[in-house]
């Protein structure tokens, strides 16, 4: 069986949280940037990623310049990481698949070392 593209598993990653309380205090949301780009908020609290290790991703911008990072769209670049109880992913405008792939690789290969232990 093919795996789901990033897009689809967002959708179904979701859709297993939803357990009639989770959604209606939490969620993801997906926004746009006016520098121009992409932002990608996800609460963790009550999923198994809450409390999971991430170590911040800062690809094509410094931690200083981040996210305030701008352009005509020509430069990826990528900012991950996780404050508090929520995973957040800021992009260039052409960088919204790699936000979402970016926390699925974290999703996933938390789940297999939560598995593992």
């Amino acid at each position: 069986m093919e795996a789901p593209d990033d897009l689809t598993w967002l959708m179904q990653w979701y859709l297993a949280q939803c357990d009639e309380d989770w959604e209606h205090e939490f969620g993801v949301t997906v926004d746009t940037l006016d520098n121009p780009g992409w932002s990608l908020t996800v609460d963790l609290e009550r999923t198994s990623l809450e409390g999971q290790r991430f170590s911040p991703i800062y690809d094509g911008v410094s931690a200083q310049e981040q996210p305030v990072q701008g352009g005509d769209g020509d430069v990826p670049w990528l900012v991950c990481r996780v404050e508090g109880s929520q995973f957040k992913a800021w992009g260039g405008p052409r960088d919204l698949s790699r936000l979402i792939r970016t926390f699925r690789r974290w999703a996933d290969e938390s789940s297999l070392s939560s598995n593992d232990g």
